[in-house]
This record gives C-alpha cells, structure tokens and sequence, in this order.
C-alpha cells in the first residue's frame, strides 16, 4: 500500500493527454522518479491507469477522481474498485473542475481509506483547506482556483501561512501548493517555504520539452528539502 510522503511531484496532464502521449510522459516521469527518488504522482484519464501502471515501476498512479458508491447499483459512476483494481493508488478530489458537496467529499475520502488509496483533496481557500483537512485526507492541495493556468504563483505569505494553518487543524496531513507554478524555481520556492510538494499541467505541457520539466521539478523539489534539513 502507498503512503503520501514529503516531499513529492505531481505530475498532472488532466485530460489534455491520453493514450499513447500519456504513456510516453509517464514513462518519463517514471525515470525521474527512478533518479531522484522523489516520489511523483501521475495523473491520467480512468481509462489509461492500467496500461500505465504496467509500464511503469516508480510512479504512484493517481486517478482524477471517484464516487463514494460500493460495488453493485451506479451507472455511470466511478468505482473506487474498478480504479484500485486497474492500479491507481491515489486519487484525486474536489478539483475546480469536477467539484463534490461536503458530504460527497467526506464519504469518498472514508471509501479511499478503506482500499489503502492516497487522497490529494483541492481547496480553494485556507479557510477551506482547513475545513478539508478535518476530513482527514492524505494531502490536501491548497490553490486559489482563479490563478490555475495562470503562470501566476501565489506569493509567499499565501504559502507560509496556509502551511502553518493546515499543520495546526491536523499535522498528519501533508499540504501542496501548487496553483500557478510553472517552472523549477516556482517548485523550489513553495518548497522552501514549508510546502511539502506541488505539482503542474500547463507548467509541464507547454515547456519546448515537458519529459524535461519534470526532471527539473522534481531535482528543484529534492534541493530545496535537502537544503532545508
């Protein structure tokens, strides 16, 4: 069973590749993985998690979100089974783009426990993220939705104090800052200010090489820990 530890990568093609391209980042990633011994999370569409997890030995599988329902009744639903079955070992929650009620949030985050998947759960806000980390999860993902995609990193007080809040509501849960960050030194800084990881899409898919920046992420993110120990 994978445990979430700091620091990490995630590493978050949401649904702009698929397939083949998929494959061949995650294949990447997976070397990165290898070398640096950070641990990286890949995210991929449902349908690429088994042949992805087959092809590769380093990178925990993360699918980009599941239902709280139990086998039987739930057309059209995502399965927490079907997924862990297929090799995923975490998921994620509560995105911009796939929100959940309370309710939903809390009952999903409990059927992730029950199967051993890691939970990376996305907040808006620090008051929001406090209230997600009362849940419990693995990690919780605390970006300002309005600067995804923007290349705009929220400054250092966003980070300081959204870690020293989320470490006071529940010091088990691991927090990632990750809205805006685009380049290795964005990866180091939030990093170096007490996140212990983060992660990108837009970051990666639109460098001239984004097997690259994922190298360079993830050397950034074991620089920084190092130099903060």
């Amino acid at each position: 069973m994978a445990k979430a530890e700091s620091p990490f990568l995630i590493v978050n093609p949401k649904s702009y590749l698929y397939g083949k391209e998929s494959l061949e980042l995650a294949k990447a990633s997976d070397q990165v993985a290898a070398d640096t011994g950070l641990q990286i999370y890949f995210t991929c569409p449902y349908a690429d998690i088994r042949m992805i997890k087959e092809n590769t030995s380093h990178l925990i599988i993360c699918a980009q979100s599941m239902d709280p329902l139990a086998p039987g009744r739930g057309m059209g639903h995502v399965l927490p089974e079907s997924l862990k079955e297929a090799g995923a070992e975490a998921v994620f929650l509560n995105h911009a783009e796939n929100q959940k009620t309370v309710s939903e949030l809390y009952h999903t985050i409990q059927r992730a426990k029950e199967l051993g998947m890691i939970t990376v759960v996305c907040a808006d806000s620090t008051v929001e993220a406090k209230a997600v980390a009362c849940m419990d999860p693995d990690i919780v993902l605390a970006e300002p939705t309005d600067l995804i995609g923007t290349g705009q990193v929220a400054d250092d007080s966003y980070t300081t104090e959204t870690v020293k809040a989320l470490n006071e509501v529940n010091p088990n849960v691991l927090v990632m800052i990750a809205s805006g960050v685009s380049t290795a030194e964005d990866c180091y800084n939030v990093v170096k200010l007490g996140a212990d990881g983060t992660g990108a899409t837009s970051g990666i898919l639109n460098a001239p090489s984004p097997a690259e920046r994922v190298r360079e992420m993830a050397e950034a993110i074991v620089k920084a820990k190092s130099e903060k120990q």
